[in-house]
């Protein structure tokens, strides 16, 4: 949100002085020749501007895609890992408490991981908890070969498991500040040229009040795509929360 108001202000600001501008600068310095050469300058910066937008929304959209992708997956593998234990015999059950008790905290260390500004890579430790219940899982003694199968896939998805959730603690995305820093110079200079040639009146402003909104609020949204995990289009933990169904029903 900080870094969006900061863009209005840029932005609009650029237009306020485009308007002082053109009341300071001697009527020769804006005949028709000064606009063709500014309306082209600012075509071309226009369409970068355009480019640079596409792909930053294109990019955050699919870091977006990517991190929804890997919570669905987990979600699917741990309700499926239930299911088997829940097969594997009357020795599996506790390692299905386990499992059940092991969830909310896997949720609160990734949404407390991917809730911080900072892009640093750090190495990955399991949980105590996650090895106990790994251990537990191995250490599982099947009486007959429908249970042994049972193990063997139930330990499959449990490394399936582990692998997302290592991948998913190892991808980070976050916007290059030196984009948008880019971005909203480029666009106050776009703004700037609004207001040089223009004679200023209510809804002129009110225009270009309402232009330079849209844009910073484009810079909001792309900021806000790149934070999946907080903000106004985080994504939910509750699916995986309430993935499994209490073990007394």
């Amino acid at each position: 949100m900080f870094v969006a108001v900061v863009a209005f202000v840029f932005i609009f600001g650029g237009a306020l002085l485009g308007i002082f501008l053109r009341k300071a600068f001697p009527e020769q310095h804006l005949n028709s020749d000064t606009k063709d050469v500014v309306r082209v300058g600012t075509g071309l910066i226009a369409t970068l501007s355009a480019l640079v937008l596409g792909l930053l929304i294109a990019s955050a959209q699919s870091a977006l895609q990517t991190q929804s992708n890997q919570i669905r997956q987990m979600t699917a593998n741990v309700i499926l890992l239930d299911n088997l234990l829940a097969r594997s015999g009357a020795d599996a059950q506790p390692v299905r408490g386990l499992l059940r008790s092991g969830v909310r905290s896997l949720v609160d260390r990734i949404w407390r991981e991917q809730d911080t500004t900072s892009t640093k890579a750090t190495p990955f430790e399991a949980t105590l908890q996650a090895d106990l219940f790994f251990d537990s899982l191995l250490n599982l003694t099947p009486r007959n070969d429908a249970e042994r199968i049972t193990q063997t896939k139930a330990i499959q998805l449990g490394i399936e498991l582990a692998q997302t959730r290592v991948l998913f603690a190892q991808s980070s995305y976050s916007i290059p500040k030196s984009f948008i820093g880019v971005l909203i110079f480029w666009l106050s200079a776009i703004f700037i040229s609004f207001g040089l040639f223009a004679r200023p009146n209510f809804l002129i402003v009110a225009t270009l009040f309402v232009s330079a909104l849209s844009a910073s609020t484009a810079i909001f949204l792309i900021l806000e795509l790149s934070h999946p995990f907080t903000g106004l289009m985080s994504i939910s933990s509750d699916p995986l929360l309430n993935a499994l169904v209490p073990l007394d029903r």
